[in-house]
C-alpha cells in the first residue's frame, strides 16, 4: 500500500520502497501532470535524489518510466538538495519535480516526493490523486519504461546539474558582504547528506573560517538518522565549543531542514530561530508582508509579528501549505517547528541551506553575537516561550478512542480555561494565558503527536502532565 504523507511517500527499502512501487508512483505522476498540463511532456520533470542507498538507481527508474510516457526527464547527475530541485523547476518552468529522499528518516528508509510546477510540494488533492493512481497500478501489468540509452538518444532523458543556478539564487537572498565583514568562524555538518559543497562553499566565498564534518557520502549516515535534532548534533556542538567558533550549521539528509549550534556548544531550536529571523527580515532588511507557521510551531512568531504589526497565518502541518503562501507572495517568512523554512522571493519549499546562511547573516549583523543572547533580547521585548513535543505510539483502537474523546474537549486544562478550540490539523486548545496544547494524528501510522507551549518550564510541565492524562485515561 502506497501512502503519501506531508513529505511524500516513504518506506523501508526492499520491503515497502521497491522498484515495482517506484515504477507505479512514477507512472501515476506522469499521468497526473499530463492530465493537468498538455505541454507537460515538453516542459519536463526535474528528477533529483539524496545520498541514500540506491537513490540514484531509483531516480533513473523514475526517468525511464516518465520517458515511456513521452515526458522529458531532467535527471540530476549527482545527489542534489531538495531546494535546488525546487529552484530548477522554477528556472526551467518545468511541469514538476520528483525527489528520491526520505529526509531525516533512518538509513533503511527511502522515499519519493512530488513537487508541482509552482515549485512547492504537492498540495493534498494532487497527492491523493497520485496515491490513488499508484495503488491502482501497483498490482496491475508491469509499468512500461524506456532503456536509458534509448531515451537519452531521443532527447527524453537529459542530464542536468542545478547547483550553479541554485547557488546564484541563494546569493541574491543572503548578504555575503555583511558576513565577510564579520570574519566568522563556522563549523558545518551536512550529516553525510546532499548539502555537501553548498553551505561551506558560500561561506568560504564570504571569507569565513570554515571547517566541515561528515562531508562525504555514507548511505548509512554513520549508522544514525540524518536529522538535525539535538542528539544528532552533539559532534557538531563539541567542535563548535572546542574550536571557539561563532556558529555551527547543519542540514538534514536532503538539505530541507536545518540545525543550529551556538558559540557555547548548545543547540538552538528552529522554533525560536524563526522569531529572530522574522525580526531581522523586517527591521534590518525592511521587508513587508505577513508570516506563516504550521499549527505545531511556537507562537513566538505571533508575538514578534504583533510587535512588527504584520499578519500571521496558521497552516496545517506540511510545508506545501506554507509553500503555497510563499508562491503567492503573501508572506516574508514561512516556517515550521521541525526545521523547515523559506522566505519571500525564494522557492516555496523547505530550504535548510538558505536557513543556515541567514543564521550566519544574523550573527554577522550583530558583530558575531551569540544567537542565545539575541534570543534573550527578543524575549525581553515580546515575552518568553517554551515548547515541548511528545510522540506516543498507540494501538489503532486506542487512536480511534482518543479521537472520539477529543470530539468533546475539556473546558479547562491545568487549572486554566480553554478560550479557543481549533481543528485545523488535529485538536488545538488555546488557554486563557496564551499557552496551548495540540493533539495531532499523522494518519500514516497509529501515533498521537502531542505539543504544548507555555511561558515557563514549570507551566509547560503542568501542561504536559495534563495533556498526557487526557490521552491515557
Amino acid at each position: 500500500m502506497i501512502a503519501f504523507g506531508p513529505s511524500g511517500w516513504r518506506g523501508i527499502i526492499a520491503e515497502d520502497f521497491t522498484f515495482t512501487a517506484v515504477r507505479a508512483v512514477s507512472q501515476a505522476i506522469g499521468e497526473h501532470i499530463r492530465s493537468q498540463d498538455h505541454d507537460a511532456g515538453e516542459r519536463g520533470v526535474v528528477i533529483g535524489y539524496d545520498t541514500r542507498f540506491l537513490s540514484e538507481a531509483f531516480a533513473a527508474q523514475v526517468a525511464r518510466v516518465l520517458a515511456a510516457q513521452g515526458v522529458k526527464a531532467l535527471l540530476c547527475g549527482r545527489d542534489t538538495p531538495t531546494p535546488a530541485v525546487a529552484s530548477e523547476i522554477l528556472r526551467r518552468r518545468a511541469a514538476g519535480g520528483v525527489i528520491i529522499t526520505a529526509g531525516g528518516d533512518p538509513p533503511e528508509y527511502n522515499g519519493m516526493k512530488f513537487s508541482a510546477g509552482w515549485g512547492g510540494p504537492a498540495l493534498p488533492r494532487a497527492a491523493r490523486e497520485i496515491q490513488e493512481r499508484a495503488n491502482a497500478l501497483l498490482f496491475g501489468p508491469r509499468v512500461e519504461e524506456v532503456p536509458s540509452s534509448d531515451a537519452e538518444a531521443r532527447g527524453l532523458i537529459e542530464r542536468i546539474d542545478p547547483r550553479d543556478a541554485y547557488l546564484e539564487r541563494v546569493r541574491s537572498l543572503v548578504n555575503l558582504e555583511m558576513i565577510r565583514e564579520a570574519r566568522l568562524k563556522v563549523v558545518i555538518d551536512p550529516l553525510y547528506g546532499s548539502a555537501q559543497g553548498y553551505v561551506d562553499a558560500l561561506l568560504a566565498e564570504a571569507g569565513c573560517d570554515v571547517s566541515v564534518l561528515h562531508n562525504w557520502r555514507d548511505p548509512h549516515f554513520g549508522g544514525r538518522s540524518p536529522e538535525t535534532t539535538e542528539d544528532r548534533l552533539q559532534e557538531l556542538a563539541f567542535q563548535v565549543a572546542e574550536t571557539s567558533a561563532h556558529l555551527g550549521l547543519a542540514t538534514d539528509g536532503d538539505a530541507g531542514r536545518f540545525g543550529l549550534v551556538d558559540a557555547d556548544g548548545t543547540t538552538l531550536e528552529p522554533n525560536y530561530f524563526l522569531g529572530l529571523l522574522l525580526r531581522h527580515l523586517v527591521e534590518t532588511r525592511g521587508w513587508t508582508g505577513g508570516v506563516a507557521r504550521s499549527v505545531a510551531t511556537s507562537h513566538l512568531l505571533d508575538a514578534v509579528a504583533r510587535r512588527l504589526r504584520i499578519s500571521t497565518y496558521e497552516t496545517p502541518v506540511g510545508f506545501q501549505h506554507i509553500g503555497d503562501l510563499i508562491a503567492r507572495d503573501t508572506i516574508v517568512l514561512g516556517g515550521e517547528e521541525s526545521g523547515g523554512l523559506s522566505v519571500k522571493g525564494h522557492v516555496p519549499e523547505r530550504d535548510g541551506i538558505l536557513a543556515c546562511l541567514l543564521a550566519a547573516e544574523i550573527v554577522a549583523s550583530r558583530g558575531g553575537a551569540r544567537l542565545r543572547t539575541l534570543l534573550q533580547e527578543l524575549y525581553a521585548e515580546v515575552g518568553t516561550f517554551v515548547t515541548k513535543r511528545l510522540s506516543v505510539r498507540l494501538e489503532p483502537s486506542e487512536v480511534e478512542a482518543l479521537q472520539e474523546r477529543l470530539e468533546q474537549p475539556p473546558g479547562n486544562v491545568a487549572g486554566l480555561a480553554v478560550i479557543e478550540v481549533k481543528r485545523l490539523d488535529g485538536l488545538k486548545l488555546i488557554l486563557e494565558d496564551g499557552s496551548w496544547l495540540l493533539f495531532r494524528f499523522p494518519g500514516t501510522e497509529p501515533v498521537v503527536q502531542f505539543y504544548a507551549e507555555a511561558a515557563t518550564e514549570e507551566h509547560l510541565d503542568r501542561l504536559m502532565t495534563a495533556g498526557e492524562v487526557l490521552f491515557r485515561r
